[in-house]
């Protein structure tokens, strides 16, 4: 602070004392608009955290931000998944032959805009395994049966004879009651069809960010794995054995609701027996994917909530006896698809999965996240804090870490591509330079 000073003698013989006037005056600071952007900028990180910034979504509507994020992605053999899915979902959609074409090219054209788009591509291309086994379970239908492997009927009862000396499906069916089977309906004929939809919900809100798309990947690929496996290895589930013995079986045979035509006749509904009297699926009791499904979902769920670990389990358990009480599964069936399930949800964990953080309750408290099982303090940050906030993260491939901690640089090549995600630092120090 400067201080002027000013003096005023109006007469050398006047009387009176000449007054002094000290006046304080700021000086004339010129801000340059580098330099204003700057403190701009200060004050919206102030206001919004990193955390705010790695959990925002996309809210581009602009093709040119897609085709620009895969200019600047970095390719890896990761990426041949969508190789995988494309072939897969070619093949689908040859073999079905209702809708017709036109709907089909519709339906594929809607899919391609929908992964151009990044307000919608960030939610479409995560879940695009499990478009692609949807569309693939519901082509089964229409591969012609001549093309198809012969039926195993008396592998699935044999094993369950070697492993545990006896059909426990059978055991476990031979007392029925209208309250067991109202419990084995609640968890293989309601939350199974809606527990992925409330399970990501609740994954998005309280778990790491990244931990959805990882989900629903490992959920995608693992359905998709064990419909491969149906496909090329097609076993009859226990109400074939208790309706036509192990008699040879054929593709003309139609599927059955076995236990779950009881719920049907308790509601007077014509639900389960003609949804799984028409299943493109009938022979695929092994690996039971009602059980894969419960198990891939207990272990994503232990993993945001460890505390809870022991009621998803039950959970399991539960759903567990349900599909053997219903006889729509063996009990090899059900250790089969919970094997696959722990094997598609540990290679998840190992290469893609956040890591949490014991501090942080929502994601919307992460200012940055750690992948896999490494120690090294590598992880993701989307802060991008010139002009809009928007996110820059790499959902092609999930998985890359692309930089150490929130205020820090990436630890990858400075000429390598940004779209693994911008951190604080490098963008303050963009800043600094001009």
């Amino acid at each position: 602070m400067k201080k002027l000073n000013f003096s005023w003698r109006p007469d050398a013989s006047s009387p009176f004392p000449s007054p002094k006037l000290s006046l304080s005056m700021p000086p004339i600071r010129l801000v340059s608009p580098n330099s204003l952007k700057r403190r701009i900028r200060s004050a919206l990180r102030s206001r919004q955290s990193p955390a705010s910034n790695l959990a925002t979504l996309q809210t581009s509507f602009a093709p040119a931000d897609t085709l620009r994020a895969l200019r600047n992605h970095q390719w890896s053999y990761y990426d041949g998944q969508y190789i995988i899915l494309i072939i897969l979902g070619i093949f689908s959609l040859s073999m079905i032959e209702s809708p017709g074409a036109i709907i089909k090219t519709g339906i594929a054209s809607l899919l391609l805009t929908s992964l151009l788009l990044p307000i919608t591509r960030q939610f479409f291309l995560p879940f695009l395994p499990i478009i692609t086994y949807l569309v693939f379970f519901y082509a089964c239908g229409f591969i012609p049966s001549e093309y198809r492997p012969p039926i195993s009927v008396r592998v699935l009862p044999a094993l369950e004879n070697i492993f545990y000396g006896a059909n426990i499906s059978n055991i476990l069916s031979a007392h029925k009651a209208t309250m067991l089977d109202l419990l084995a309906w609640l968890p293989y004929g309601i939350i199974h069809f809606g527990g992925p939809f409330v399970i990501s919900g609740i994954i998005f809100i309280w778990g790491p960010p990244k931990t959805l798309p990882a989900f629903a990947k490992a959920f995608g690929y693992m359905n998709m794995a064990g419909a491969l496996i149906q496909v090329f290895f097609p076993t009859s589930p226990p109400w074939y054995e208790n309706k036509y013995g192990l008699a040879p079986a054929d593709y003309s045979i139609p599927g059955d609701p076995a236990g779950l035509a009881r719920i049907d006749k308790l509601f007077g509904v014509d639900l389960y027996t003609s949804t799984f009297t028409a299943s493109p699926m009938v022979f695929g009791a092994f690996p039971s994917l009602h059980a894969g499904c419960a198990t891939i979902e207990a272990l994503f769920l232990s993993h945001v909530f460890p505390r809870l670990t022991g009621l998803f389990v039950v959970y399991t358990m539960w759903l567990w006896w349900a599909t053997m009480y219903l006889s729509h599964h063996y009990a090899v069936d059900l250790v089969g698809g919970s094997l696959l399930a722990g094997i598609t949800f540990y290679i998840s964990k190992a290469k893609f999965l956040p890591r949490l953080q014991s501090d942080k309750s929502f994601r919307w408290d992460y200012d940055y996240v750690e992948i896999g099982d490494s120690h090294q303090e590598y992880g993701y940050t989307y802060t991008d804090l010139d002009g809009d906030f928007r996110s820059d993260s790499d959902e092609w491939t999930v998985g890359t870490s692309s930089s150490v901690s929130s205020g820090s640089r990436s630890p990858v090549d400075e000429n390598s591509s940004m779209w693994e995600g911008e951190t604080l630092a490098s963008q303050s120090d963009n800043d600094m330079g001009r």
